[in-house]
């Protein structure tokens, strides 16, 4: 019986499944720790980042035609039985209410069906 992959495993092929094209994604590793000076250093965007960030390529309305926008992207991967904590929920609200892509995703499908990107890497026909 084959076991069902882990947080990190979903995170890199959703990485590299979605992350090209018009959609650019980086991980976001958060935390904290006591470096060899003895300094407590915290490294990632903020608590509750989203494991994977990005920018997604968008051209919209009529006066900016054949301009190109980046959307920010938040997705935030789990199993399929992780669950979200509040920070991590709070910071995909805030990125929705700003007008950015923010997600829960646990499968390559999910990625890009929120991404609104094809198996191949192109726009949803």
């Amino acid at each position: 019986m084959a076991s069902s992959p882990s947080e990190h495993e979903i995170q890199q092929l959703i990485r590299l499944a979605c992350g090209r094209g018009a959609v650019r994604l980086w991980r976001n590793n958060t935390g904290a720790l006591v470096d060899q000076q003895g300094r407590f250093v915290r490294f990632g965007l903020c608590k509750g980042s989203s494991d994977l960030i990005g920018l997604r390529a968008l051209e919209i309305t009529p006066e900016l035609v054949g301009q190109r926008l980046a959307q920010f992207v938040a997705l935030e991967i789990k199993t399929s039985s992780g669950t979200v904590s509040q920070e991590q929920q709070a910071f995909l609200r805030l990125v929705q209410e700003l007008g950015g892509v923010a997600a829960v995703c646990r499968s390559i499908e999910q990625a890009r069906a929120v991404l609104d990107i094809g198996p191949a890497g192109g726009p949803s026909e």
